[in-house]
């Protein structure tokens, strides 16, 4: 008979926080654990697997097909893991809970978010603001939010990182852009992140661009791209199916990375604050993810 093959949930949060940010280095920064043990970590994972997991240089890391795969895996035994432990231990857990969430996430992870939230802990109340990543950070050191979902430049340093992404151009199939006229940008009012990096690409690029939107909303921002009177930026994993990802194309420039992480209020309640942390950490989260029934 083979021999029985098991996952140990502590190589699997390991394995997870290095799949997230593709960094041994930034995910033992996260975990505070030593780079060594990290590595000792995922290599005793891929040994419990029979795969590698990862395939990694001097330069750079990135997952192999066995480790999207594993990735996905981890996700959901955490997630049950956690849940199990939530329906003995945690399920009890009361308290207020200030939650903020950048806009664009409530067209995708957000209703998942709360769906699964809500089925752990259904004794804290949660309190949602939904606004753009500056404002929320800027509510977070003013003691009004216990905890921040948002949308920040990579290698910032700053929170529990979620995922990294690329911005990318976006609009509709049948728009065109003259390289030699300037660049319809839609965007948010600054400060924005998103607005930032679109003007700063455009400029380093030496294009000329002109506002033809301003909104402080999502859905704005996606209404006047589907008009097609200009492009936006968004992250590569939000593109909804009926825009396109124009990078590449009309010679527009290349845009940086962006991360989706956590930043927490360290002046609240840490039992709240780390239930909700694992809930997100743990998700699949992707563009069209949607709470499971």
């Amino acid at each position: 008979m083979a021999a029985e093959t098991s996952f140990d949930p502590v190589l699997l949060r390991t394995f997870l926080s290095v799949a997230n940010g593709l960094s041994f280095t930034r995910a033992a920064e996260q975990l505070g654990l030593s780079q060594p043990t990290v590595s000792q970590h995922v290599r005793r994972l891929e040994q419990a697997a029979g795969r590698q997991l990862f395939s990694r240089d001097t330069r750079s890391v990135a997952l192999t097909d066995n480790g999207q795969a594993m990735a996905g895996f981890a996700r959901t035994i955490l997630a049950a893991n956690d849940e199990a432990v939530s329906y003995f231990t945690g399920s009890a857990m009361t308290g207020r809970l200030r939650f903020g969430a950048a806009d664009e996430l409530a067209l995708s992870e957000l209703p998942t978010i709360l769906w699964e939230f809500r089925q752990l802990y259904p004794r804290i109340n949660l309190e949602l603001t939904v606004t753009q990543s500056g404002t929320l950070l800027r509510r977070l050191l003013a003691n009004h939010l216990d905890l921040v979902f948002v949308n920040q430049e990579a290698d910032l340093g700053r929170g529990t990182l979620v995922r990294r992404d690329r911005l990318v151009w976006v609009g509709v199939d049948r728009l065109q852009i003259d390289p030699e006229q300037p660049v319809p940008v839609i965007t948010y009012h600054a400060p924005s992140l998103s607005r930032s990096a679109a003007i700063d690409s455009l400029e380093r690029g030496r294009r000329t661009w002109r506002i033809t939107c301003n909104t402080r909303e999502i859905n704005g921002v996606l209404a006047a791209t589907r008009a097609g009177i200009g492009i936006c930026v968004l992250a590569a994993s939000r593109v909804p199916g009926d825009l396109r990802n124009l990078s590449g194309r009309f010679d527009l420039p290349a845009l940086p990375d962006v991360e989706l992480a956590l930043v927490d209020n360290p002046r609240s309640p840490r039992g709240p604050v780390e239930a909700l942390s694992r809930a997100i950490v743990n998700l699949p989260l992707g563009p069209h993810a949607s709470p499971r029934r």
